[in-house]
C-alpha cells in the first residue's frame, strides 16, 4: 500500500447565526497576559463533539479534542497527521490507521485504538447526530492497541479530509462510557460532555454557557505540538460585529472573529487582521422543472443570465477578501477553474434567443435577513435586479425571512433563487451535489435525465481513485456546469479576522474557524 496524499480545499459550510450580544462579559480584558479573550458570534449547541457541526463547536472542539487527520496553519489542500499516520490501497477503499507516539488523554490515560473506534462508532451509532453522515459506508475495526482500519462501501479518496473535522474529535472511551457513552444509539453522554471534556486536545473546558461564554483551561497533560501560550480562553458571544470592533478597538477584547469587509478596511495601523476568501459560494439557481418555473424552465436563462452581469460591480458589495466564484466549485479547490465569465451582452442576447424568452418576469426569491459571509441579500439581489434589467430580462424581487425562504429551496419550490452553499468537509466532493439528479441539482428541479452528460462526470469525479485522474474529472465537471447548469456562481464571500496588535496566530482556517492554540503574543 502506498499513502497518497489528498489534494482538497474548503470548508465547513458555515452558516453563521447570530447569538445574544456579549460585552465585557466575564470581566476578562486584554491586559492580562494568561488570558486569551476572543469574540464571535455564537454558532453553538454543545461541547459534545459527536453532536456538534456548528462553527464555534468546530472552534471549540478543535481545542478540546484531537483528530486522527489535522491541517497546518489555514491550508487545507493537503492533509497531514493528526494523532496518527496513515495508508491506503490503490483503490481508495481501504485505509490503514497508526496511532502516533505515546499519546494521552487530559487526565494521563494513554490513547489507544479502542478510544478511537468508540468515538467514531458512538457517531455512527447515533442517527441524530449531526456530524453522523461524515461516516456513511464506512466499517471501523481495531487491529491492535495502536492499529485502525477504514474500509469503503466505494472509492473515498477524501477520507483523510473528513477525519480532519473536529466533530471527529478522539474521546477517552472509558471516561465517556462511564457517562453514559455506547456505539448502538442509546448514547447519553451529552450532558457530561457539555460539563467536562474528555479529550487530549491541548486545552480542557472549565465553563460552558451556550449564550453568553466558554470558559478554557491550559491542559496539564497535553503532549502534543500546539502547546498554548495562554493559561485561560474566554470566547464571548458578541453578536454584533460593531460591537467586536469597539471591544477590540477599546482593548477588551485580543480577536474580533465576524468583522465584515469594510470594517476590516479602515482598520488602524495598531491592529491586524486576516482576510481571504471563505468556502461559501452566493449563487444563482433557475428551476428546470416544469411544474415549478412554468416556460421560464430553460437552462439557456441560466446562460443568459450568466453573461448578463457585472461581476466586479457585484463584488463591491462583499468587501475586502472576497473573489468571484469562478465555477460551482470555488477557487482554490481541486478543480477549480482559474477564471470566471466576463459579462458578454451579445451572448445573452443570442441565449434569450434560444430559451424564447419574450418578456416574462421573473421572481428572484432571497433570505432578506441571514448574510452569508457578510454579505447581505437584498442589496445583492437589487443590484443583479438592475444589472438583469438593463439586459433587458425583467426581475421581480420577493424576499422572505430565512426560515420560510429555506423551506422553498430545499424543496425546490423556488424558480428563481438567490442562495449560498458550504463546504461539509475540504474536499471538491462537496460540491458534486450541484450535479443533475443529486441534491442541490434536485432543488433546482434538474433531473439526472435532464443532462446524462454532465451527471456521468459527476459520478466519475466521484469514484476516482487516482489523484490526476480524480483532479481532471473535478476540472470537466466544473467547466461543464459553467456551459449548461442552471446555477450561476456570482461571489465567493471573504472571512475577516482581525486581532490586537500584541497578538499573532489567529489565521482562519475554514474546518474550524481558528485554531486557538497557535495564537500568542506578537513578537
Amino acid at each position: 500500500m502506498s499513502r497518497r496524499s489528498l489534494v482538497a480545499v474548503g470548508a465547513v459550510a458555515l452558516l453563521t447565526i447570530t447569538g445574544c450580544s456579549g460585552g465585557n462579559s466575564g470581566g476578562n480584558n486584554s491586559s492580562s497576559s494568561d488570558s486569551l479573550v476572543i469574540d464571535t458570534a455564537f454558532t453553538i449547541e454543545t461541547a459534545d463533539p459527536g453532536h456538534n457541526y456548528d462553527p464555534t463547536g468546530n472552534m471549540l472542539a478543535k481545542a478540546l479534542y484531537e483528530t486522527l487527520v489535522d491541517f497546518e496553519g489555514s491550508d487545507v489542500s493537503t492533509p497531514v497527521p493528526g494523532l496518527a499516520s496513515w495508508e491506503q490501497n490503490d483503490e481508495a477503499t481501504e485505509f490503514t490507521f497508526t496511532l502516533e507516539g505515546d499519546r494521552v488523554f487530559s487526565d494521563g490515560t494513554p490513547i489507544e485504538a479502542k478510544d478511537v473506534v468508540f468515538s467514531l462508532q458512538r457517531i455512527q451509532g447515533m442517527a441524530e447526530a449531526k456530524p453522523n453522515f461524515l461516516l456513511a459506508g464506512v466499517t471501523i475495526e481495531e487491529v491492535d492497541d495502536k492499529t485502525i482500519k477504514f474500509t469503503t462501501e466505494t472509492p473515498l479518496l477524501q477520507l483523510p479530509a473528513i477525519l480532519a473535522n473536529p466533530s471527529l474529535g478522539i474521546v477517552n472511551s472509558d471516561v465517556v462510557i462511564e457517562n453514559g457513552g455506547t456505539t448502538d444509539g442509546s448514547d447519553t453522554a451529552q450532558a457530561f460532555l457539555d460539563g467536562e471534556s474528555a479529550g487530549s486536545g491541548p486545552f480542557v473546558l472549565d465553563t460552558l454557557d451556550l449564550s453568553s461564554q466558554i470558559v478554557l483551561t491550559k491542559s496539564d497533560e497535553y503532549d502534543g505540538d500546539e502547546e498554548s501560550a495562554y493559561d485561560r480562553v474566554v470566547l464571548r458571544n458578541v453578536s454584533e460585529s460593531a460591537t467586536q470592533l469597539a471591544n477590540l478597538k477599546g482593548g477588551d477584547t485580543m480577536v474580533a472573529m465576524d468583522l465584515n469587509g469594510d470594517q476590516v478596511a479602515s482598520l488602524g495601523d495598531d491592529l491586524n487582521v486576516d482576510s481571504v476568501p471563505s468556502g461559501q459560494t452566493i449563487f444563482l439557481l433557475l428551476n428546470q422543472s416544469a411544474e415549478t418555473a412554468g416556460e421560464l424552465a430553460n437552462v439557456k436563462l441560466a446562460e443568459a443570465i450568466r453573461y448578463a452581469l457585472d461581476y466586479d460591480a457585484l463584488l463591491e458589495l462583499a468587501g475586502t477578501g472576497a473573489v468571484q466564484a469562478t465555477g460551482v466549485i470555488p477557487p482554490g479547490f481541486e478543480g477549480a477553474l482559474d477564471a470566471g465569465v466576463e459579462q458578454d451582452l451579445d451572448r445573452t442576447k443570442a441565449a434569450l434567443s434560444e430559451a424564447g424568452y419574450t418578456g416574462q418576469t421573473l421572481k428572484l426569491q432571497f433570505p432578506n435577513d441571514y448574510p452569508a459571509g457578510g454579505v447581505e441579500f437584498t442589496p445583492l439581489a437589487e443590484r443583479v435586479q438592475a444589472q438583469l434589467e438593463d439586459a433587458g430580462i425583467a426581475v421581480e424581487l420577493a424576499p422572505a425571512p430565512f426560515a420560510t425562504e429555506l423551506d422553498a429551496y430545499v424543496n425546490g419550490t423556488e424558480g428563481f433563487g438567490l442562495w449560498f452553499w458550504g463546504p461539509d468537509y475540504a474536499d471538491s466532493a462537496n460540491f458534486l451535489p450541484f450535479g443533475p439528479g443529486l441534491k442541490v441539482g434536485l432543488r433546482s428541479g434538474w433531473t439526472a435525465e435532464a443532462n446524462p452528460e454532465i451527471a456521468a462526470l459527476a459520478a466519475d469525479a466521484a469514484s476516482a481513485t487516482d489523484p490526476d485522474e480524480r483532479t481532471a474529472a473535478f476540472t470537466a465537471f466544473a467547466e461543464a456546469m459553467q456551459v449548461d447548469g442552471p446555477f450561476v456562481p456570482l461571489i465567493v464571500p471573504g472571512r475577516n479576522i482581525a486581532t490586537a496588535g500584541d497578538v499573532s496566530g489567529a489565521v482562519y482556517n475554514s474546518v474550524w474557524e481558528i485554531d486557538i492554540a497557535e495564537i500568542a503574543p506578537a513578537g
